[in-house]
């Protein structure tokens, strides 16, 4: 299969990444922040986190930090809109959407996916398409109870070893999701691995997005 690149690994890559929850990046798209950050010389990234009060905060901060710790430049974004109930507080949601739109330039967007089930989710998707116009926008998702997860259509080849660091990298960074059933490493290993069979990756392993708009 013909193969897209992403441009010149000498040329900076911008990256907005948004999450609505502490751990939402890391899940979805850690592997891809990963391992573009192995492939391009320099690498500027928006995380934006939308809920991470409390102890998430704290871990959501260290994750950050050591995830995007080869970042040319980082501008971390943490905010505690109550978690479940985002689409009560549309209205400043929308706002910080703005400021970013306003201070940022991203070349690729990160994004959960519209029809996420988790509300949250959902409303964070809506906004970035709403808010962003003419950005490649590539729409991650999250394993749950909800069972949503549906045929993507983009796909980042991931190596063993980029895996092995994202599953390392979950377990370590996030304390306060190691009680939950779902939050286990056979979870992330089961899907990035039926993603590597959708995607025939060499060495097994992808993480998946939808990509609705591209332009080529």
């Amino acid at each position: 299969m013909l193969k897209l690149s992403l441009g010149s690994q000498n040329q900076p890559l911008r990256l907005l990444c948004i999450g609505a929850h502490s751990d939402d990046l890391e899940i979805g798209c850690g592997g891809t922040v990963l391992q573009w950050l192995d492939t391009f010389k320099q690498v500027e990234v928006a995380w934006v986190v939308f809920s991470a009060p409390g102890q998430r905060e704290a871990e959501a901060r260290v994750s950050a930090n050591a995830l995007l710790k080869n970042a040319k430049r980082v501008n971390l974004v943490l905010r505690n809109f109550r978690d479940g109930h985002f689409p009560a507080h549309f209205s400043e949601i929308k706002e910080l959407f703005e400021e970013i739109k306003a201070s940022e330039s991203p070349d690729i967007i990160l994004t959960p996916r519209l029809e996420d089930r988790h509300q949250d989710h959902r409303l964070i998707a809506e906004i970035t398409w709403q808010t962003f116009r003419n950005h490649l926008i590539l729409e991650y998702e999250i394993p749950k109870y909800e069972g949503d997860l549906g045929q993507p259509n983009f796909f980042v080849l991931l190596s063993s070893k980029v895996c092995k660091r994202k599953l390392k990298h979950l377990m370590k960074h996030f304390g306060s999701q190691r009680a939950k059933a779902w939050f286990t490493e056979d979870t992330f290993t089961s899907i990035l691995r039926l993603r590597g069979l959708e995607s025939n990756a060499a060495e097994k392993f992808a993480e998946a997005f939808y990509c609705r708009k591209l332009v080529i």
